[in-house]
């Protein structure tokens, strides 16, 4: 740990707040990524920053496992700390539409140093480079369940993604009007796991040739969809595509929509980890279980150890 001034102990070990607009790290453009002040630990890549005008840095993601999020004794916000030492930073925001992302982690500057990509290479710091992917395949429920078992893949979240709306919540998804597809948001390690491993996963999820609808559940939300992120994934999602029509593996044609990553909506938190936490629901027992029994058995070798 690191020896602290008497404003940084207040702002990062009494949860406190710098004045806004007087942080160095407000208007910081440089190449690198943003540490911890108290321990060191990787927090954000200056990738993940943006200028949000708010008086604080503002940054639209963070390093996988690097933030812990917890929600305020008043219920209203939720304050980010350090995941390793548990340092103050400040407090997240959702639904803004400030960038794709449609997060905001508000920053004190005070509680944070930067280095630079040199400084990096010559101190040995690792940081982990992932890659991302999101998929419709049918309730998400299920879907998120698998994919999180996957080795490799470091976060899914389930949400909301494709639609015309400028927002998303669970019952407008639901009425079909908003042309949202429900959808898995996966943030993965590419040197563990590649994207066509995760294009198997999800063709062996779901029925690809059923226009808007799983099983009983029918309508758009439940379409069967690949948001691609860059021009690579369209690539293999589509020789991926196109190598499972010569298998003729189904009697109808894939209807899979192959579209470019917009904005990506996080669906309300009681959706996280659903399968793991009302497994004995009835839902969960005749439609999700099956399904996540049959794919966890084909790779059982890419499951976490």
């Amino acid at each position: 740990m690191n020896n602290l001034t008497e404003f940084e102990q207040y702002v990062i070990e009494q949860k406190g707040t710098e004045r806004p607009f007087s942080g160095e790290f407000v208007d910081h453009d440089a190449q690198g990524v943003y540490l911890c002040k108290k321990c060191h630990a990787p927090l954000y890549k200056s990738e993940y920053k943006f200028n949000a005008h708010c008086g604080w840095p503002a940054f639209d993601d963070e390093i996988n496992g690097a933030v812990k999020h917890t929600l305020d004794a008043d219920g209203h916000r939720t304050e980010i700390t350090c995941s390793q030492c548990g340092g103050h930073l400040g407090h997240v925001f959702e639904g803004e539409h400030l960038t794709d992302n449609n997060i905001r982690h508000c920053v004190n500057s005070v509680s944070m140093i930067f280095k630079a990509i040199d400084e990096l290479t010559q101190s040995n710091l690792a940081v982990p480079t992932y890659e991302k992917a999101t998929f419709g395949a049918g309730c998400f429920w299920c879907v998120e369940a698998i994919f999180a078992q996957l080795n490799g893949v470091q976060s899914v979240k389930s949400g909301y993604c494709g639609g015309d709306a400028k927002d998303a919540n669970y019952d407008a998804v639901c009425s079909g009007k908003t042309a949202h597809a429900e959808v898995v948001h996966i943030e993965f390690d590419p040197a563990v796991i590649q994207f066509d491993t995760l294009l198997s996963v999800l063709f062996e999820s779901h029925d690809p040739t059923t226009l808007n609808q799983q099983g009983n559940d029918k309508g758009p939300q439940y379409r069967s969809a690949i948001f691609a992120h860059n021009s690579e994934q369209v690539d293999a999602a589509n020789r991926f595509i196109n190598a499972l029509t010569k298998q003729q593996l189904w009697s109808r044609p894939i209807v899979t929509e192959i579209s470019a990553f917009d904005t990506f909506y996080p669906a309300e938190n009681y959706h996280d980890d659903y399968f793991a936490k009302h497994g004995e629901q009835p839902y969960c027992q005749l439609v999700v279980k099956p399904k996540f029994d049959k794919v966890m058995s084909k790779f059982a070798d890419k499951r976490k150890q």
